[in-house]
């Protein structure tokens, strides 16, 4: 299958796009790509591993993790993506990992699905309950200026 150059539409218009339809566009120097990076929760085991970054081509930014969740779930083919706001997780550079502290392998199977076609904003606020976090009251322009969304503190958060 080809992957689709169209944009991921949110329920706000925001066009929100898969780094590798972005020809143009490539992870900053000195941040690793994280495509590939296995993704541990809060118990240290591993979930899944980063399948996609998505960007919001607009503001130039990273804003949800797409990971790809591990067969040994026994989630069914279709849920097997989640999306995770940027924000939420940190590097471990060392051995390519990403670690959500929010989730572990047994509260992911509760976490909302995603299924690439679109990134409403119910969805948004759905993955923000499952993660705990505050609802922003905000509003369009400024949903993603909140720490989950915080692309910096991502990368800034790296454990060592």
């Amino acid at each position: 299958m080809e992957p689709s150059t169209d944009p991921i539409p949110s329920s706000q218009g925001r066009h929100l796009r898969r780094l590798r339809d972005l020809t143009e566009f490539e992870v900053a120097d000195g941040n690793p790509d994280v495509r590939g990076w296995a993704v541990r929760g809060a118990d240290g085991q591993q979930f899944g591993q980063v399948f996609e970054l998505i960007v919001d081509a607009d503001a130039l930014k990273v804003r949800y993790l797409d990971i790809e969740l591990d067969e040994s779930l026994n989630i069914n083919e279709r849920d097997r993506h989640i999306l995770l706001p940027i924000g939420v997780a940190a590097l471990d550079e060392e051995a390519d990992n990403v670690f959500v502290p929010s989730l572990t392998a047994r509260s992911v199977l509760e976490y909302p699905p995603y299924v690439e076609i679109q990134i409403t904003r119910e969805y948004e606020q759905a993955m923000l309950r499952a993660l705990n976090l505050p609802l922003a009251e905000t509003t369009e322009p400024d949903f993603y200026n909140q720490p989950g969304y915080d692309g910096s503190r991502f990368y800034q958060r790296r454990l060592r």
